[in-house]
């Protein structure tokens, strides 16, 4: 029996009923996506998910990865390889594909309802393969004609791809990369040096493995300088292959040479990769120019929304599994017997547990609803760029939006699914019997890989508002203010504490901006940088609380006029705006009180203090 349990309703829900996508879904550049259409989709991708993805589920966890020193080889568990080649193989990566090799143009919204259902039903598999797409994507975009073919033969052959920025001594300081890049007189260049943390930098599921390479150049003019700048980003296949029909040829001098021993998504390899050494390591600059991190973060970009996505769908399906085993565990009698309930009843019924349902609803369904909200801006950029434009306003909104997703929805997970999730099911919820050890496992790496919280607080802040002087985030408040100011009695309550919400975040921006200060006084820059990530956490309750109050609106008009069999869905869809608005967003103006008392005593500790 499957462990995954999916929420298509509420996906529907966010689609159709909170952002209108019927609007968009049906008309350019999504003319063959209609919203029907979708729908068979998402059924067809459920199914997939549940019935075939997730059945590997604890078998790729428990079965172990093997690395043989002497050949600088990984093998996969029997299980593992045959769910991901079926997956592989399955066509659902093609959604993400460019128009250009694939023939559709899916919206963004339709794919990353996709990428959750595969995500939540065996994370492991998804997580790597699912940054093929990405890659094919970079290099038609900014490859040379090779390279464009390359593109074309990775998605005909099927073979795997990496990301490989890390390094022993260069973990989230990308800018110390030190492996190094000597050009060659035919135009290709030889790489030296040790990475680390790569994922799927070794395995036995596909033929070949191009390496999409962080690397600083040596002896170019205008390359190789010092930080991030003078990087550039290289492409390093496993084996060397004929540019036409992608036979394959020598083995390049790129390989294996340690395996990472991890706490979670423990069936996907993660190694220690070595360039150079007994056969160089052949590679090519990616296009015609030196802008590897430029490049690099068209994938990694993607890749944070995508580990905001995983944590989201785990926490989805932890929270579905725990309300499950709450309706059927019976224990305990009422706080209040009544003959109804003579006895013992169903933990559901008691209070502390709806409290604990309630939190892990609200946050699974706040979090999806956050992430499609974002999806929806990349709808509107992918319209205009087919119209020959950018709208401007929605990239601003999706650049401020990634490091919430990434680092909200991983921090939030991992907390509510150990916290609420598991503990529902009390000392059964520790064992192997059921899916949520497993989950808080994996969910774990979510806060620490494409850059930890830390990291995605402070580019929140120093990037995503202050170089705009906060215009993304105020157009995002101003829609707030709306929601808070306008509309009946029914949500006063809630939408005085989002009113209080909005303005706290408001004067909590201001005051880290005032401590951040100018260019040319930077000595108060450690005093904001204490609050840089509880901004952050902060904006992420904001939003999903403003977009569950908006749910709930919507959720409330449609209890008096849908069919009986929707009702209790609606019911809850009102219920749960009201208790993260009563429960969660009244707490922010709290958060700004504590950031009123932030003070440089913390950073003026000595080492030896702490």
């Amino acid at each position: 029996m499957s462990h995954y349990r999916s929420n298509l309703r509420d996906i529907r829900f966010d689609l159709f009923e909170l952002l209108g996508r019927d609007d968009v879904y049906g008309s350019a550049p999504f003319a063959d996506f209609t919203p029907d259409a979708a729908d068979t989709v998402l059924d067809e991708a459920e199914r997939y998910a549940t019935n075939k993805l997730a059945l590997s589920f604890s078998d790729v966890d428990r079965a172990a990865v093997a690395f043989d020193a002497a050949t600088h080889s990984v093998r996969l568990p029997q299980d593992y390889r045959a769910s991901a080649a079926d997956y592989l193989s399955s066509g659902w990566l093609d959604l993400d594909l460019p128009e250009e090799l694939s023939g559709q143009a899916v919206p963004p919204t339709l794919r990353w309802c996709v990428t959750e259902l595969m995500l939540g039903a065996n994370a492991a598999i998804p997580q790597g393969l699912n940054v093929i797409p990405q890659v094919v994507r970079l290099l038609h975009q900014e490859g040379t004609e090779s390279q464009r073919r390359l593109a074309e033969l990775i998605t005909e052959h099927q073979w795997m791809v990496t990301m490989v920025l890390t390094e022993p001594d260069a973990g989230s300081d990308v800018g110390a990369v030190r492996t190094r890049a000597l050009p060659r007189p035919d135009g290709t260049w030889h790489l030296e040096g040790v990475k680390r943390f790569i994922t799927y930098g070794d395995h036995d599921l596909t033929d070949n493995i191009v390496h999409m390479v962080l690397a600083r150049p040596v002896g170019v003019d205008g390359a190789g300088g010092p930080g991030t700048a003078g990087l550039s980003l290289f492409v390093v296949p496993k084996f060397h292959f004929d540019p036409k029909t992608g036979e394959l040829g020598e083995r390049n001098g790129v390989y294996a040479t340690g395996l990472e021993h991890k706490l979670g998504i423990t069936g996907s390899p993660t190694c220690e990769v070595t360039f150079g050494g007994e056969h160089p390591a052949v590679g090519w600059l990616l296009g015609d120019r030196h802008a590897g991190i430029q490049q690099m973060f068209e994938i990694i970009k993607h890749v944070r929304m995508l580990v905001g996505v995983k944590a989201m769908a785990t926490l989805s399906t932890g929270y579905l599994n725990a309300r499950e085993y709450a309706l059927n565990r019976v224990q305990g009698l009422p706080l209040v017997r009544t003959d109804a309930a003579p006895g013992a009843v169903p933990i559901i019924d008691h209070p502390d547990v709806r409290r604990s349902l309630m939190t892990q609803k609200a946050y699974a369904e706040g979090m999806r609803a956050l992430i499609l909200y974002a999806a929806s801006q990349q709808d509107r950029i992918e319209i205009s760029r087919a119209q020959g434009t950018l709208d401007t306003e929605a990239d601003a909104c999706h650049q401020l939006l990634l490091p919430v997703i990434k680092g909200f929805c991983s921090e939030t997970a991992w907390r509510i699914l150990g916290q609420e999730s598991l503990q529902t099911f009390g000392g059964s919820g520790y064992l192997e019997d059921y899916p949520l050890e497993q989950y808080v496992r994996d969910t774990k790496v979510d806060t620490l890989y494409e850059g930890t919280t830390g990291i995605q607080g402070l580019d929140l802040f120093s990037r995503k508002i202050v170089r705009d002087r906060g215009a993304a985030l105020e157009r995002l408040l101003v829609d707030m203010d709306k929601t808070a100011d306008d509309g009946n009695d029914t949500f006063a309550t809630e939408r005085a504490l989002l009113r209080a919400g909005i303005d706290a975040v408001r004067d909590m921006c201001t005051l880290l901006t005032d401590r951040w200060g100018t260019t040319d006084h930077k000595d108060r820059r450690p005093l904001a940088a204490q609050d840089t990530t509880r901004l952050l956490l902060q904006i992420g309750n904001l939003v999903c609380g403003w977009l569950l109050l908006r749910s709930a609106q919507i959720a409330e008009e449609r209890t008096t006029t849908t069919a009986a069999a929707d009702r209790d869905f609606y019911l809850g869809k009102a219920a749960t705006g009201r208790w993260f608005a009563r429960h969660v967003i009244a707490t922010i103006p709290a958060e700004l009180v504590s950031m009123q008392h932030t003070s440089s005593d913390l950073v003026e500790l000595p080492h030896t203090a702490f």
